[in-house]
């Protein structure tokens, strides 16, 4: 994964005032965190990050007052409604460095015939992987699979690199066959029943 430069300022005054006027600057307000140092403050362009953080677990180095530091997205906070972003928390990285992250999961192929549900049991897929490698996304093929069949996250094939942060065995997804809705008329009589009852 290619690294991402921006540009941030450091930040030296806090609250829920600060964090406003930044972002009336359009800048985020963001944390540095990570290898037993004091947290450090910065402020990001608004669309510079928000354009980095399309990339799920990007790999950004931020330059500021001189120093230039690797990291990976930790924390992202957006806003409700019209999801810009309020503050992310970064964890700094050195190449080498093994980290815990989450990658999403894209699914391909198509179920076997009939009324089947693929059910997402994880929406990502916890790895530890080096820093400066993280995989963007995890392919799982559902092809042909039919009702009770399920995907463990050792059967998925990592990227090289990559290993496991969750149970081999834990279910990532699982084939249901889809229930029939009960008629409407049907659903009254019971409504009825438990009244009288």
């Amino acid at each position: 994964m290619a690294e991402v430069k921006l540009t941030a300022e450091a930040r030296t005054d806090f609250g829920k005032g600060a964090a406003r006027r930044a972002r009336r600057a359009d800048l985020v307000p963001a944390v540095i965190y990570g290898h037993g140092e004091k947290p450090q403050h910065v402020a990001i362009h608004n669309h510079a990050l928000m354009m980095a953080l399309k990339t799920p677990n990007a790999l950004i180095r931020l330059e500021f007052e001189g120093k230039s530091e690797l990291v990976i997205p930790k924390a992202v906070q957006r806003e409700a409604i019209r999801q810009f972003l309020v503050h992310v928390d970064f964890l700094a990285v050195k190449k080498g460095e093994k980290v815990s992250v989450e990658i999403p999961i894209h699914v391909e192929g198509d179920l076997a015939p009939g009324q089947l549900v693929l059910e997402h049991v994880l929406n990502a897929l916890p790895i530890e992987a080096e820093a400066t490698h993280i995989p963007e996304s995890v392919t799982i093929s559902v092809e042909g699979l039919d009702a009770g069949a399920s995907v463990l996250a050792k059967d998925i094939t990592l990227p090289k690199g990559s290993s496991l942060s969750v149970d081999e065995d834990a279910v990532v997804l699982q084939v249901v066959a889809a229930q029939a809705e009960a008629p409407a008329e049907e659903a009254e009589g019971e409504g009825a029943e438990g009244a009288e009852g």
